[in-house]
């Protein structure tokens, strides 16, 4: 028979008597201290876009699946951005393809699980993460996927102290996110699937195809209750490390997030992420930090491509991917440099570390492409004296 699984497991092992407080998701956590209250480095996407989440629902008219948060329509507009009837705006958490979201959305509507593929640094996660976020209001059902993640990661575990002084039972039970969205109606999140061994990936297979996940130790499953749904993310470049099986991928339903289409848009992406990122490390706004941006954007883009922004010059391509978030990541270490260590103006000096360390992965192959690319491009590069100068001096 089936067996209910409860939403918040108590570990004997733990304190009881701590503080605790429920987040707007109704997740039970430890409590800050009063004067550190709100000031989480990362917050979860349902807590830093709580108020546009809330305008969203408090707006939408359309029907929505069992245990939804919102209307399909609603969350694509979480995603893509907009501008309310009532005049709230929707920040955009995703700059690409408005078809690609949609499909994701709808997929998650129907029965089949949901897999976000492309090259690393394509906003696989961040995607996956929203998505729970405004479907279920939580997103931390997570399963983070290593070369060590055991069965019970995806499955259940046990109470030691419980098995042993009681034998197997449901009290001793403890549930994996899995099983705990099966229970509960909600999205759960299966990140990087192929880093997991095969034979746990296999475990996904019972559970998203007859949507449930028996216990035998028990007699018993749990069966998913309307609203149970499964996203799971995948790079391509971790093909060949645990392929997905056949019988697996014919459960999901593959969405490929592309790389971005165009220099602008690639220049907007990190320009909105490294001012979120800023302002939650209280870094101040850098003036005229566009150029430097779109510089950073332009070299990753040439060297990923093979080839120069007018298509004069062919380029060999480093080892390392050059993705979106290293553009992010070399931009806000960049705006912290200068913040702490320069005159608040992000200049090219800010910026040209960071790009040797993402371009120059492999120091010996690496390190003569970037070299060729800095004398054959850069150097001739109207308006990019003072980039060459800086990239040549850290890289000397």
């Amino acid at each position: 028979m089936p067996v209910s699984v409860e939403p918040t497991s108590v570990d004997p092992s733990r304190d009881q008597s701590a503080p605790a407080n429920t987040s707007a998701s109704g997740r039970t956590s430890v409590q800050a201290p009063a004067g550190q209250r709100g000031e989480e480095l990362r917050p979860h996407a349902e807590d830093a876009f709580a108020a546009e989440l809330a305008a969203l629902a408090a707006q939408d008219d359309r029907p929505r699946p069992a245990r939804w948060r919102m209307s399909p329509w609603a969350v694509a507009m979480y995603l893509l951005g907009g501008t309310l009837p009532d005049g709230t705006v929707i920040t955009p958490k995703y700059v690409g393809p408005r078809r690609i979201v949609e499909v994701a959305v709808t997929t998650l509507a129907t029965d089949r699980a949901l897999l976000l593929l492309g090259v690393p640094g394509t906003a696989k996660t961040w995607v996956s993460e929203h998505l729970a976020a405004a479907v279920s209001g939580d997103s931390t059902l997570l399963v983070q996927g290593t070369a060590g993640t055991p069965e019970e990661a995806i499955r259940y575990g046990w109470n030691y102290a419980q098995l042993l002084a009681h034998g197997p039972s449901r009290d001793a039970l403890v549930p994996s996110p899995v099983m705990r969205a099966m229970a509960e109606g909600m999205t759960a999140r299966v990140e990087e699937l192929t880093r997991i061994p095969a034979d746990v990936q296999d475990t996904l297979i019972t559970i998203l195809s007859e949507k449930t996940l028996p216990i035998p130790e028990l007699g018993s499953e749990v069966q998913a209750v309307r609203g149970f749904n499964l996203i799971a993310t995948a790079n391509d470049r971790d093909r060949g490390v645990n392929d997905l099986s056949s019988a697996l991928r014919r459960r999901f339903n593959t969405v490929v997030l592309p790389l971005p289409e165009s220099a602008d848009a690639e220049v907007d992406i990190v320009s909105r992420r490294v001012d979120q990122i800023g302002r939650s490390l209280d870094l101040p706004a850098v003036p005229d930090g566009i150029d430097e941006i779109r510089r950073v954007v332009t070299v990753f883009r040439e060297l990923r491509d093979g080839i120069t922004a007018d298509g004069r010059t062919k380029l060999k391509s480093p080892s390392g991917t050059l993705s979106t978030a290293e553009a992010i990541s070399v931009v806000t270490n960049g705006l912290a440099l200068s913040a702490h260590f320069g005159d608040g103006v992000l200049r090219a000096s800010d910026v040209a570390a960071g790009i040797l360390g993402a371009v120059v992965r492999d120091p010996a192959a690496d390190r003569v492409i970037w070299q060729e690319y800095l004398e054959a491009v850069v150097r001739e590069r109207d308006g990019w004296k003072d980039f060459y100068r800086a990239c040549r001096e850290v890289s000397a």
